[in-house]
């Protein structure tokens, strides 16, 4: 069965994104493989603002080819948005209802595993419905004092279990964890 898997960046104080909704800090180093996280996937969750933002988002044309072919890859995976409008988009399914029995039936199609790309509502949505197989946490070697943090709101304890640690030149540390009781 495929997974949902929370890959995100986020400050060493815990912040996915600053007051602002600025993520300037965020590294993307070579040794990271993010070419291999998305050669993992097939499909990849979005909230309505990251979707409208980022979903079909095109690099400029004097990026470097390895955004372009970054952004290639993200585009051709199955795309679904989870958003209270629902809307006609050839690129994306859009669902407005029923998000866990919606999510459980995705998950038992074949292919790869899902992208849970964000935005924070959404992703604390999925936290509070226990949707999350993984989180891979990216820690960058920032801290901003304050921000949107990655957890808020929740209603009980989330445990994890560490299953991976991956430590990148640049000085991220990716934690890879599973839940315990799910």
């Amino acid at each position: 069965m495929k997974k949902v898997v929370l890959d995100l960046a986020v400050t060493l104080d815990g912040f996915i994104e600053g007051p602002n909704g600025e993520t300037d800090w965020c590294i993307m180093d070579d040794d990271m493989n993010f070419d291999g996280f998305l050669d993992s996937i097939d499909t990849i969750f979005y909230g309505r603002v990251s979707y409208d933002s980022w979903g079909n988002y095109q690099a400029e044309d004097n990026a470097s080819s390895e955004e372009k072919k970054l952004w290639e890859s993200v585009h051709s995976k199955n795309k679904y948005v989870f958003s209270k409008q629902t809307r006609e988009d050839s690129r994306a399914t859009f669902i407005s209802s029923g998000i866990a029995e919606k999510v459980a039936a995705i998950k038992k199609q074949d292919g790869k595993d899902i992208w849970l790309y964000g935005g924070a509502s959404l992703i604390k949505t999925f936290i509070q419905l226990h949707l999350i197989d993984v989180y891979r946490i990216s820690v960058h070697p920032v801290a901003l004092g304050n921000g949107k943090p990655l957890f808020e709101e929740l209603k009980s304890r989330l445990e994890l279990k560490l299953i991976k640690t991956n430590v990148f030149r640049s000085g991220v540390v990716q934690l890879i964890y599973e839940p315990v009781n799910q």
